[in-house]
């Protein structure tokens, strides 16, 4: 049998082949994270997708619904949307470990933590949290370090581990979510073909009335909870001013780079820019680390650890660099060659009619993106996967009823990277809740800010606010 016939013509793949290789992917996920645990996912899951998108060209051969040309656009769809992603990504490592070694993000810690209020704890760790993560673009490093530190002062205080979790979450997940470093924001803005700084801008609509809330919630909680004698956080103090120089001036490098954001230069200028500014400010501003040109440059590529004398900090400096990134970057081109055979293959259109075929109107459109990310983030167990299956899925449905592509990253955003956490078998949900020795269903309740956000995402497509429509095909609210 010549394989080659089979490349000759297309037909129109079944909904029950087009199932297959999807469930595949979700079956073989779930029984990772069961066997494997959250860890498994992010070593295992690209091999995943690549056996996924062979099961996928092996259908579509055997059904003769591919051919040469179907399958070259579906890998030029996917790159196009994936590819641009990875040196933002290599440049977020770059980012991450000079903002650290120059101690831009000590200082920020440090300022924080000298604005400690017993009532106002909550509300302080949610919004130093929230400062941080969108510094370092990562909610994991935000949660492993100084999460770790407000639990312990927390419990001091007498507030409720479900709370003090939740406000840290809160916070995390905010920044994470909104910072050009975060490669969840990169991987979603950049699924659904929308600019980075367009996405965040379109985010804030969203994002900071649901933060707003989350704030006025611990605010309130401070105030009835009955509390305790005040933490002793001098030794923590002690620890970053002996090993940083914590200095204002430190804060000029995240100045120049929300100047930057602001007269919108492009994503990979100001990253870049704002990585060689981190390393100036190593020598610059940190002098007594005593850290070679090749050192920094070896930090950069491998990672940079110290020993400052505290667990919590010395997690903090511990970045993975360039190499630290390189499995995430694995994983989002196994992710763009499975949704290349799913696109070239036409299982993706076929799954996508199929769910979506009655949607007509907006907020039924955005409402069911935002159904499908909570239930890819169950199904898949992974945030970057759920973004880059959610993003292929919804694509050309927001383009076929004139909704913008910022409309659909916006609702990716909303329903995916925040709730990630909140989801118990989910590397997001595992990997924190064992971090801060806090079940996922006990802080839950207590994220104020993940359960508030998709549910903004939904009322704001209700509203029409802020949301351009082509007059070529308008969609009804």
């Amino acid at each position: 049998m010549n394989i080659s016939a089979f490349f000759g013509r297309r037909n129109q793949p079944s909904l029950t082949i087009s199932i297959i290789p999807f469930s595949f992917l979700i079956a073989s996920l779930l029984a990772v994270i069961i066997i494997e645990g959250a860890d498994g996912v992010f070593t295992l899951g690209p091999w995943i997708l690549l056996s996924a998108s062979a099961i996928a060209l092996a259908l579509a051969i055997a059904g003769r619904t591919a051919t040469r040309r179907y399958l070259r656009l579906g890998l030029q769809k996917s790159a196009m949307q994936i590819l641009p992603a990875i040196p933002i990504l290599i440049c977020i490592a770059i980012v991450a470990t000079t903002w650290m070694l120059s101690g831009v993000v000590p200082t920020l810690i440090a300022y924080g933590l000298h604005f400690l209020s017993p009532e106002l704890f909550l509300f302080i760790t949610c919004l130093v949290c929230s400062v941080i993560s969108v510094m370092t673009g990562s909610s994991w490093t935000t949660i492993a370090t100084i999460g770790v530190a407000f639990i312990g002062i927390g419990r001091i205080l007498g507030y409720s581990d479900p709370w003090i979790a939740g406000a840290i979450i809160s916070g995390a997940y905010f920044g994470d979510k909104i910072s050009p470093l975060s490669d969840t924001t990169v991987v979603a803005s950049s699924t659904a073909g929308v600019d980075l700084f367009d996405h965040i801008r379109y985010l804030m609509f969203t994002t900071v009335p649901a933060m707003t809330i989350a704030l006025a919630v611990y605010t309130a909680v401070g105030f009835i909870t009955p509390l305790h004698s005040s933490p002793e956080s001098a030794p923590l103090l002690e620890t970053l001013h002996a090993t940083f120089n914590i200095s204002p001036y430190t804060l000029l490098i995240p100045l120049v780079t929300l100047v930057m954001i602001a007269l919108r230069i492009s994503t990979f200028i100001v990253l870049l820019t704002a990585g060689i500014l981190g390393a100036i400010g190593v020598f610059l501003f940190q002098p007594q680390i005593g850290m070679s040109v090749a050192e920094l440059a070896s930090s950069v590529w491998s990672g940079a650890a110290m020993t400052t004398g505290n667990e919590a900090l010395d997690e903090l400096v511990a970045t993975g660099g360039i190499l630290g990134m390189l499995p995430t970057v694995f994983l989002v081109l196994s992710a763009m060659v499975f949704g290349s055979a799913m696109i070239g293959t036409g299982m993706l259109t076929k799954l996508t009619d199929s769910f979506t075929r009655r949607l007509r109107k907006r907020t039924s459109i955005v409402s069911a993106t935002v159904a499908s990310g909570l239930t890819m983030n169950c199904a898949t167990g992974d945030q970057y996967l759920s973004l880059i299956i959610t993003g292929n899925m919804y694509r050309s449905l927001y383009r076929k009823h004139g909704l913008e592509p910022r409309l659909l990253s916006r609702a990716m955003e909303d329903s995916i990277s925040v709730t990630s956490v909140l989801v118990p078998w989910n590397s997001c949900g595992l990997t924190q809740s064992m971090v801060l020795g806090v079940s996922t269903l006990a802080y839950f309740p207590c994220c104020i800010f993940n359960l508030l956000t998709p549910l903004m995402s939904i009322i704001m497509a209700r509203t029409g606010f802020k949301i351009r429509q082509s007059q070529l095909a308008p969609a009804r609210a």
